[in-house]
């Protein structure tokens, strides 16, 4: 492709807003459709013991936000100033081939309930489709290599990249569908990681003076962000309708996607002439997309770690079902569903958007305030224990 050209000094912060706002009218619009035709097909979730809804619910509705997703990069592309992250990279072509399977195995599941291992295969499909169309990690910072505390950058090989591209895809999707458990729950923690990333891209844009190859990160998260916001009306508490397996892997794969496109447009003028050594003013910067990617995980991954742990010392499937999730567990202690989806929501955001500005900002001022919203975060979710104290 050549080296990449830059465009104006102006970010196209409008052009994301449109493209996202875009996604969520057309995902808004779909999901009735969607609704319907779960209903004839039979893709409906009936109540089980672990569930918390008590009557029939249609899935399916990843197919809408699908669609929504399509319609952004499809005004993207038409967009002159967007164009660029179609021209000079596949990107955003990997996430809608990716996007498009990850999607038919979520449908299918949804309605046929697929074996774990045919959903896993589907998984590591969809991530290598990503792998293909050359969206994968190239360079990796670790804090050891040169002996003087600067670290090295890691220029990894194709087997590699693709590896630590592949797991993390699989991994975000798993999470994604862990956390998949309340009305509303995944959806805005999509919503919420997608713009975290999103405002991380338009950061890295900034700073890179508006080269174009941080458009594509940016555009696929703005898509899945408006896609989320789309989806929410219909199934935030109570919910009309249930996104099934077909959204949350798609929210998963496009987080790793957005991720993985962000990592590898980093300041690398700030290498030295031996191309290793990395100078310790540029050492968060290097490590922003490992800081964004460890918040936008954080809330899932947590919920995926204890849950695999807890099935194993059972001596069940790490992929078995049970009642023992985050948000159970906010239910079990006196939260709403309601409320204990806005915590959540809360807990995310604060680290998200707190992982984010610490790349942006002073580092001092940001930590004071990331200490106070997670402290906040705690009191609030600790209030029906407190109360029950106090009672007794």
């Amino acid at each position: 492709m050549g080296p990449l050209p830059e465009t104006s000094n102006v970010l196209p912060v409008r052009e994301y807003l449109l493209v996202a706002l875009t996604a969520a009218v057309v995902t808004f619009l779909l999901v009735g459709l969607v609704r319907v035709l779960a209903f004839r097909i039979g893709a409906v979730a009936y109540p089980r013991q672990r569930d918390v809804h008590v009557k029939p619910m249609p899935r399916m509705g990843g197919l809408a936000m699908y669609g929504g997703v399509l319609g952004g990069m499809l005004l993207a592309h038409q967009l002159p100033v967007l164009r660029a992250a179609f021209d000079f990279s596949d990107d955003p072509w990997a996430v809608i081939a990716g996007g498009g399977v990850i999607v038919l195995v979520g449908v299918l599941d949804d309605r046929f309930e697929l074996d774990s291992l045919t959903k896993l295969a589907g998984q590591v499909t969809s991530a290598g489709i990503l792998v293909l169309f050359g969206l994968q990690w190239l360079f990796f910072w670790v804090p050891w290599g040169d002996g003087d505390g600067r670290g090295s950058l890691l220029v990894l090989d194709q087997n590699q990249g693709a590896l630590l591209t592949v797991l993390l895809a699989v991994t975000m999707v798993n999470a994604m569908n862990f956390v998949d458990g309340l009305d509303g729950l995944a959806a805005g923690i999509g919503l919420i990681a997608a713009t975290a990333t999103c405002a991380f891209c338009i950061g890295v844009l900034a700073k890179n003076g508006g080269d174009v190859g941080s458009y594509p990160a940016a555009l696929i998260a703005a898509t899945l962000a408006g896609a989320c916001l789309g989806f929410l009306p219909h199934n935030f508490n109570p919910a009309r309708i249930f996104m099934g397996d077909s959204g949350s892997m798609l929210i998963g794969l496009m987080l790793a996607a957005a991720v993985t496109s962000a990592s590898g447009k980093l300041n690398y003028r700030s290498i030295d002439g031996s191309g290793q050594s990395i100078e310790t003013a540029d050492l968060l910067g290097l490590l922003s997309p490992l800081l964004v990617v460890a918040a936008v995980l954080f809330v899932p991954m947590l919920d995926l770690l204890m849950a695999v742990v807890r099935r194993t010392r059972r001596g069940e499937s790490p992929f078995s079902a049970d009642k023992m999730h985050l948000h159970h567990r906010l239910l079990e202690i006196g939260h709403s569903q309601r409320r204990a989806v806005l915590l959540i929501y809360l807990w995310a955001g604060v680290l998200a958007f707190g992982a984010v500005a610490l790349t942006l900002f002073d580092a001092a001022v940001v930590g004071w305030c990331l200490a106070i919203g997670l402290l906040l975060a705690l009191l609030v979710s600790a209030i029906p224990r407190l109360r029950e104290a106090r009672r007794s």
